[in-house]
């Protein structure tokens, strides 16, 4: 793999403000990042997040989705929610569960691994595009350019827009942009 690569999106974490509440509820964190998003995490790292005018962003329907578990929990191992609460736009393909089920067998596991963070990020910031296209606008994309600095080819089939091998299954608007639902992880190109 490629090493890491700069990071398109760099926000700085302005202030970090920690509320307790009464011994029967969590305690919170709330995050304020440059752009004055707020991002609560409770204990056990559950997000709600929401842009300035209240909207979701592409981590909270990410968040919000039994089929994106897999996905939540590789963002927040990789420690990019950051990334995916910028004020944009933004698309981010997101893999399902069963996308990530279909990598070899220990693929997942491994990548969760504190070791392999670096590789982690880069794939998936490998799904992460600046813009805030519709399906049907990406047809008329040969390659996008990624987060991770690296491109992901389209393909036009059946009248259908293909990233990367990968179908689109739904697309859903978010306040920061939108996530396009896909059915395999896209792998970033390596340097054979």
């Amino acid at each position: 793999m490629k090493p890491i690569k700069m990071l398109l999106f760099v926000f700085a974490i302005g202030s970090i403000t920690y509320s307790c509440k009464n011994e029967t509820k969590e305690s919170t964190t709330t995050f304020k990042d440059t752009n004055a998003k707020s991002i609560s995490k409770t204990k056990t790292g559950q997000a709600f997040i929401e842009d300035d005018l209240g909207k979701p962003t592409v981590l909270s329907i990410a968040i919000g989705s039994k089929d994106h578990t897999t996905l939540v929990a590789a963002v927040q191992a990789a420690q990019l929610e950051n990334v995916l609460v910028n004020a944009g736009p933004l698309m981010m393909f997101a893999p399902t569960n069963e996308a990530f089920e279909a990598l070899p067998e220990g693929t997942v596991e491994n990548l969760l691994k504190p070791e392999n963070k670096a590789t982690l990020a880069n794939i998936l910031k490998y799904h992460v595009t600046p813009g805030n296209y519709s399906k049907d606008f990406l047809k008329k994309f040969k390659k996008l350019g990624q987060a991770n600095n690296d491109y992901v080819k389209i393909e036009i089939i059946n009248g259908e827009p293909i990233i990367g091998g990968a179908k689109i299954h739904a697309s859903i608007p978010a306040g920061n942009g939108i996530v396009h639902v896909i059915d395999k992880v896209l792998l970033p190109p390596t340097e054979d």
